[in-house]
């Protein structure tokens, strides 16, 4: 007969056991692909309840600086999308804009924000791809789109993917792609924006659907102003061995002491998002110019820093030939500018076609380095034809 333990060492083997136990039941959900799906999006997690993505200016736009509109996928799909004018550009024009429908348009191609767009031939366009969970204007996001087009000449067109706010569908990897692509198809054919004034802009999650929807036009031959890559990850499985959920909550972490464990549990991981491959895809077809951006925060809590090494790594080595890990951190050393112990900038440049950029910045987090300088800074170089601020 055992001796039994005291109430209180009881009641603290309880406490000590209920995270691990709750943690290991997350895990075993996990491998089920309907549950996966709703972890690694995180969808339906939103503040639609309280909060109308209709109605803009409740986060500090114009009257009709920005006009909600809905965009048909190929396979049957919804997706909600917001144009946002720059604010200079709306200045100009804003008794005629501000006069326009307000709220959800069921044409955009009829009012004059999309005229101001479709009819400029110096237009340039950002496509906004967000990371994970809420909405198109929940979190930070709302505070990128202000930092570029308070006083820029840009045009942003931001999209919740299917499953996400008011768009139908749930996400996958091959939905999350086709719906990037219904917006560039868009963009290029309805709105007439040529690709070479288009930079494609993405942020954790959003980096993977921009990597995607570029190769996809990159194996039809067209490129794109630029890439912009913010908080990016190399592929879901060797990103989910650092992820923090929230910045704090392990992913996969706990199981990297136990490698063939961690390889089993990637087997069921069912949205692969092999980010690197696809930029060395990228870089492989181009045949014109190509500009890639990764920017990241050294306190990236959520997705660590060094995943853009690999990003960069995958890139790079299209251009310079296979190196060994020793051989391509010596040769980048070589192209790295150190700015600060927690900051530098690495740039790649082969003639004046491609350029490979990567910049460690100290500050930002995983939300707040959207709106930073960094990220604005990459889309002008992008927007810069000639490639003399590239620098």
């Amino acid at each position: 007969m055992g001796i039994p333990l005291h109430p209180i060492l009881r009641a603290s083997l309880w406490v000590a056991a209920a995270p691990l136990a709750f943690y290991v039941a997350l895990i075993g959900l996990g491998v089920v692909p309907f549950f996966q799906r709703h972890f690694l999006y995180a969808h339906t997690i939103n503040s639609l309840w309280w909060s109308d993505i209709n109605a803009p200016e409740g986060w500090g736009f114009a009257k009709n600086q920005v006009t909600p509109f809905q965009l048909q996928t190929p396979d049957g799909e919804t997706i909600y999308a917001w144009h946002i004018m720059p604010l200079p550009l709306y200045l100009q024009h804003e008794a005629a804009v501000a006069t326009q429908k307000i709220g959800l348009c069921d044409n955009f191609t009829q009012t004059e924000s999309f005229r101001l767009l479709a009819n400029d031939p110096e237009a340039r366009l950002i496509i906004s791809f967000h990371g994970n969970a809420g909405h198109i204007a929940q979190n930070e996001r709302p505070n990128s789109y202000h930092a570029l087009t308070d006083t820029s000449s840009y045009h942003v067109l931001a999209v919740d993917y299917r499953g996400f706010g008011h768009s139908t569908g749930m996400p996958n990897e091959t939905g999350l792609i086709l719906d990037a692509a219904t917006v560039v198809d868009w963009a290029i054919n309805v709105a007439k924006i040529p690709p070479s004034r288009i930079v494609l802009l993405g942020h954790s999650l959003g980096t993977a659907v921009a990597s995607g929807v570029a190769e996809r036009y990159a194996l039809q031959g067209v490129e794109f102003a630029g890439i912009v890559l913010v908080a990016a990850f190399s592929d879901l499985a060797t990103m989910l061995s650092g992820y923090r959920f929230g910045g704090y909550v392990p992913a996969l972490g706990p199981f990297a002491m136990w490698p063939a464990f961690q390889r089993l549990l990637e087997r069921y991981i069912v949205d692969k998002w092999h980010s690197a491959n696809r930029l060395a895809n990228i870089v492989r077809h181009t045949r014109g110019r190509l500009r890639i951006s990764l920017v990241h925060a050294y306190n990236d809590n959520d997705i660590p820093w060094t995943e853009d090494n690999k990003l960069f790594h995958a890139a790079a080595n299209e251009t310079i030939g296979i190196l060994d890990d020793d051989e391509f951190n010596a040769w980048k050393e070589s192209n790295t500018v150190r700015t600060s112990e927690k900051s530098f900038v690495t740039t790649w440049t082969t003639g004046e076609n491609i350029v490979i950029r990567q910049e460690l910045f100290p500050w930002g987090g995983h939300n707040e380095i959207l709106s930073f300088a960094p990220v604005s800074l990459a889309i002008i170089r992008s927007f810069d034809l000639e490639g003399t601020a590239y620098d």
